[in-house]
Parts: C-alpha cells; structure tokens; sequence
C-alpha cells in the first residue's frame, strides 16, 4: 500500500510539474501617442515660410497715352488673395515695399521698364480706389476659424506723357503673420 500511495503521490506531484510549466503568465503596459500640431497658413492653396505667391496684379495692356489702369491682386485660379490658417490665429497681412517705391510721381509705387521709364501706382483695399494701402500698410484678418478668408486687394496705376511702349514690371514684398 505504501508503494500506491507513492506512486499515486508522485504521479500528482508530476501533474503538478507539468501544469505550472504550461501555464501562460500576463504583462500588462501600454503605447505612448504623440501629435504636436504648430500654427499653420496657407497662401493661395499652398504652404511654406519663404517664396510663396501672394498673387498677381495684372493691369493687362493698354497704349502709351492711357489715363488709368485698374485690377485686383488674383491668387490661384483667378480668384482674389486666399488666406487659410490655424483655427484661433489672428493673420496680419503687411504688404511692403516694392522694387520702384517712389520712383515716379503720381504714385507711392512705380512700374519700371528696365530703360528709366516708370509708371506710377498704388494699392487700395476697395474696389472704388478710396482706401489707400501705403507702403507696410498693414491688413488686419479676422481671427481664423480654419477656413479660408479673402483678401481683396486692388491696384490702380496712372499714365503720365512721355511713356515710350514696353513691358513694365514691379515686384512687391509681402508678410503674412500669425
């Protein structure tokens, strides 16, 4: 009797090895997700710090003898300036100084042909030519609410004698700050 129960006792103890070396032992952790999103603007559809296109004023042609020309700064697809950024920034706009600022007189701004000849102009931020932009004249945005804000901005250039023919041209700075 004796030999039953050891062998009875040392088959448990076998059953019992074995059992605890099969068993599957838990650990618990997690994962860490991080997002860091920073302030952001978009100008006319596209992104960047430097070098980005504010648009384009084409006065269009006309003869040497014109009298005024009129057009507003278009972005992207014909549209007007767009503005896109983060939801809660306030965008400033400051248009500055251009390639022939005082050149001519007629206007704060001057159109050059490369030979001299300037053609004066300005900017204004109405259609009706009243609100003059100056130079680092400043255009206030509303606070963003993430999406996108028109800004209408309009130029008008003066003819003057003596304007030989030719492709007259101006490069204008602009900040956008947020």
């Amino acid at each position: 009797m004796h030999r039953l129960i050891t062998r009875i006792g040392l088959s448990l103890l076998g059953l019992t090895i074995a059992a605890s070396a099969t068993a599957a032992t838990t650990v618990t952790g997690q994962i860490s997700a991080t997002l860091t999103l920073t302030n952001s603007c978009q100008v006319n559809g596209a992104s960047g710090s430097t070098g980005l296109n504010f648009g384009a004023l084409d006065f269009g042609s006309d003869n040497s003898l014109f009298t005024s020309a009129n057009a507003q700064v278009l972005g992207g697809g014909g549209g007007a300036l767009s503005i896109l950024c983060s939801s809660g920034t306030t965008p400033v706009v400051k248009v500055r100084a251009g390639s022939h600022d005082g050149q001519s007189p007629g206007g704060s701004r001057a159109l050059a042909n490369g030979s001299g000849s300037f053609v004066p102009y300005d900017f204004y931020t109405d259609a009706g030519h009243s609100t003059l932009l100056a130079i680092d004249g400043v255009i206030n945005l509303a606070a963003s609410t993430g999406v996108a804000q028109t800004v209408n901005l309009y130029g008008k250039a003066v003819g003057k004698a003596g304007l030989p023919a030719g492709t007259y041209t101006d490069t204008v700075a602009v900040e956008l700050t947020f």
